[in-house]
């Protein structure tokens, strides 16, 4: 398995697999959020391929805070269906805490629904833990 950048290549694969999460978005406008998150420098997209295909992607980004550290934040991981339980989440989180503490960041953080089970099972064997609880509050 190789974890790598993502590049322009990867548009639709990424597109396809951040549709698993359950957030569909029409192509033009997930090209141009990729692109947005591509040319910012404190934002990855991660991708995992095995035998020349892309079967996971992560995109992570530094938090700068006034009343914490800053800290590296994973936005979104999904790993193909059948590949799950197979080593891809735990390679591309672990890439993206590396990238992290090659920075001198003291933590990487992040958030999963709390319908997640599977998902909060997963970051815990990984080391993460309940950090709090909150309310995700937006106005349109």
């Amino acid at each position: 398995m190789i974890v790598r950048d993502a590049g322009k290549d990867d548009l639709a694969v990424v597109h396809r697999l951040i549709g698993q999460l359950g957030y569909p978005v029409d192509p033009l406008e997930f090209q141009a959020r990729f692109d947005r998150v591509a040319a910012t420098s404190d934002h990855r997209i991660l991708v995992a391929e095995e035998s020349g295909r892309v079967v996971g992607v992560l995109h992570a980004f530094v938090r700068p805070a006034l009343e914490k550290p800053c800290e590296v934040v994973v936005q979104a991981l999904v790993v193909e269906a059948e590949r799950r339980s197979a080593g891809v989440g735990e390679a591309l989180m672990r890439e993206a805490e590396a990238w992290g503490a090659g920075q001198s960041l003291p933590s990487t953080a992040l958030y999963t629904r709390i319908d997640r089970d599977r998902s909060r099972a997963f970051y815990e064997r990984l080391g993460y833990r309940l950090k709090g609880t909150s309310h995700l509050m937006g106005r349109p």
